[in-house]
């Protein structure tokens, strides 16, 4: 499958990106989480790369990208640029948006504040509320198996996150609220490997546990009702971002479609390969008419 890859110049330094496949669908820019967890994992999104062109990049500060120490550059404001540098370097005037996580908080902001050629946005496993997100994973923790809990609260409070019994706690979380597939898949372990740990304890803080960092604030669930692209949620059983969330999200996006996916928790694209496959493709094929809304 036919492949490209580059540097974009973007506020605060260069991001890697790399165009895979082809077709006469419109393309798709996929935004990864994290904030800091490269476009590895993303890479179950190839498997659409036979309808249209899926194009990839890792933020800065992680993956291939320029790493730079500048922690002022870590703000949504900044994502935000830098997700428009990107896309008019990649001369997109008329393309798709899929954001998981992180990704799905960028791909909404940018939505909200950009006038873009986006005639669709997909937004996988997400939130629109970080205070909301605390309360979500406060609550996902205290059903945790109580030693689970015990483990880490007082690794984080201690300042030990480098216990093994921290990190055998936080690898229980991953496995019931991030991928529940064993063993996690390669592209999945290689995305964590090279993640930029520095861009997500300055952003959200030590943990998901502790957000104390620049977009502790950050919420849009007001704003919601002001996206009009069409726009598809997707939503896992056993996500960290709960699927009542989600459907909140859905509830005041107008004529926004909700799918959930049972089995899944916060990676539905290799969870439920197949599903997820069909449900993207369908709406993707959808909107690439711009007669489509």
């Amino acid at each position: 499958m036919a492949q490209l890859q580059g540097t974009i110049a973007v506020p605060g330094g260069n991001v890697w990106f790399k165009r895979v496949g082809g077709g006469p669908g419109l393309p798709l820019l996929a935004v990864h989480g994290g904030p800091g967890l490269p476009h590895n994992y993303l890479g179950s999104l190839e498997r659409l790369a036979d309808e249209r062109e899926v194009i990839f990049w890792d933020q800065l500060g992680c993956g291939k990208s320029e790493r730079p120490s500048n922690t002022e550059l870590w703000t949504m404001e900044r994502s935000v640029a830098e997700m428009n540098a990107v896309a008019a370097a990649l001369g997109l005037n008329r393309f798709h948006i899929f954001g998981n996580s992180w990704g799905g908080m960028l791909a909404q902001q940018y939505a909200l504040d950009v006038a873009s050629g986006a005639v669709s946005l997909t937004i996988s496993n997400s939130i629109a509320s970080i205070p909301q997100f605390s309360d979500m994973v406060a609550r996902l923790k205290s059903e945790l198996d109580p030693t689970v809990q015990s483990a880490i609260e007082r690794h984080e409070a201690a300042g030990t996150t480098y216990a093994a019994e921290y990190q055998d706690a936080i690898r229980t979380w991953n496995e019931t609220y991030l991928c529940r597939v064993r063993p996690w898949p390669p592209e999945l372990v290689e995305a964590f490997r090279n993640s930029g740990t520095q861009i997500f304890k300055t952003m959200f803080g030590p943990s998901d546990f502790h957000i104390v960092g620049t977009i502790r604030s950050w919420n849009v669930f007001d704003r919601l009702a002001e996206i009009t692209l069409p726009t598809l949620i997707l939503a896992g059983r056993f996500d960290e971002c709960v699927p009542e969330h989600m459907w909140e999200m859905h509830q005041r996006i107008g004529g926004s479609r909700f799918e959930l996916f049972e089995s899944s928790a916060h990676m539905p694209f290799i969870e439920e390969p197949d599903r997820f496959d069909r449900v993207m493709r369908a709406f993707l094929r959808l909107h690439d008419s711009p007669r489509a809304r």
